[in-house]
């Protein structure tokens, strides 16, 4: 097996051509950022479906569920994939995948499609979620080699926030939205694929046979304790999300009694641009004090939350997206970091399948009852609810975070 000059292994077939290594980075971050993007365009829309097709806001909240599962089985069954076939072969199988479920959505004249478009979709993303990974740690610059966890972390922020405000703006303001916005996506992935298809490929072990080796669910017993302190920041941090994604459109809409659709994307993007820049700003500090950083800020925004639900305010609503999107993001990046770090490297992906199994269904269950609450309880009342609800489960995991902390401070002194 051939090495670069930095140490990562490369398929001797793939070291003789494609674009400078650096040019691959970037090929493969725009592939992320791409995908997040596009998984978020259709929060923008849900409200213009509900509309058009008289969907009730439970049906919504299984659309987007059905995304989330689908992502996790992807995941699950295809997340080693590119270690034996390589990073660019499944990166353009993702890729074709999307450009597939774009095709679907700008077809769709009812739920049917729309379902259908959803669940490739999350499997194009599920697909793909490994070798972006792998591959933005491998083709990282040699002068700054911690870029590549910098973008696995702030990339997928990064699309959704761009997705939510771009999708808003062409709702309100272009023709045929529901069509347009995914044609414009096939045009991007379909330059994106050029680009995996030239780019270097980077994994060791490329060339390989196709195998389904599905990822092991599986926690080190020493580790578990850790773990299910650290998994309900996880859970928190996507219950939020889930909720922001599938029916934070609509309650943005409803507080600031307004018609403008460009305001549910709004809302969308800032939950996400905030939790970049915590991302961004927090990257080099200690996994659980960033943990905790983050989950003191979102019991501060969900606690604002309630209090614009309780005025009606449509300003204080805003101000607490923004201190939830902060804490969101810390509190992922913190307690992801710190989860990583639970597992020797050998068995580090069957740590990961565990995280991404607790994230996607904190992402999708909640949103699902919270979809069904609505249509008996209204909007509004379901929505309070349901932040009191994640706020107990913020505050449990902020206590035992620091309980957890602490302990690892007196265990390292006596060391």
């Amino acid at each position: 097996m051939s090495k670069t000059t930095t140490g990562v292994g490369v398929h001797p077939a793939a070291a003789a051509a494609g674009v400078p290594r650096g040019s691959g980075f970037w090929v493969v971050g725009a592939v992320l950022v791409l995908l997040m993007l596009s998984s978020s365009v259709p929060s923008a829309l849900y409200v213009l479906y509900q509309e058009k097709w008289d969907l009730s806001s439970g049906v919504i909240t299984v659309v987007f569920a059905l995304y989330a599962v689908t992502v996790l089985a992807g995941l699950l069954l295809f997340g080693s994939l590119s270690d034996t076939l390589g990073r660019r072969p499944v990166l353009a199988a993702g890729l074709l995948l999307a450009i597939v479920s774009m095709v679907l959505f700008a077809s769709a004249q009812g739920l049917g499609l729309l379902l259908a478009a959803r669940a490739v979709q999350g499997l194009a993303v599920g697909l793909a979620t490994g070798a972006m990974g792998a591959a933005l740690l491998e083709l990282s610059p040699a002068s700054r080699p911690a870029l590549g966890a910098q973008v696995n972390s702030a990339g997928p922020t990064v699309g959704i926030g761009l997705g939510g405000i771009g999708a808003g703006l062409l709702v309100q303001y272009a023709p045929a939205p529901t069509v347009l916005s995914y044609l414009m996506l096939v045009g991007a992935f379909a330059v994106t694929l050029v680009g995996v298809a030239r780019m270097r490929e980077s994994a060791p072990g490329a060339g390989g046979r196709f195998r389904v080796v599905p990822h092991r669910i599986h926690v080190p017993a020493g580790a578990r304790g850790r773990f299910a302190v650290l998994v309900l920041t996880i859970v928190a941090v996507w219950s939020v999300g889930g909720f922001y994604l599938s029916l934070g459109p609509h309650l943005a809409l409803s507080l600031l009694e307004s018609t403008n659709y460009l305001v549910g994307g709004a809302t969308v993007a800032l939950l996400a641009g905030a939790a970049t820049v915590a991302q961004l700003m927090l990257g080099r500090t200690e996994a659980l004090r960033t943990a905790v950083l983050g989950l003191c800020g979102l019991l501060a925004g969900l606690a604002l939350v309630l209090l614009a639900l309780g005025l009606g305010s449509a300003t204080v609503f805003l101000v607490a997206t923004a201190v939830l999107g902060s804490g969101w993001g810390a509190a992922f990046l913190g307690s992801f970091r710190a989860l990583s770090a639970l597992a020797d490297p050998a068995h580090r992906g069957e740590l990961t399948a565990a995280v991404y199994v607790f994230a996607y269904l904190a992402m999708s269950v909640p949103a699902v009852l919270a979809g069904m609450l609505t249509n008996i309880h209204g909007l509004h009342r379901t929505s309070v609810g349901f932040m009191a609800a994640v706020a107990g489960v913020c505050a449990l995991a902020l206590l035992v975070t620091l309980r957890m902390a602490a302990r690892t401070r007196s265990e390292g002194s006596t060391a």
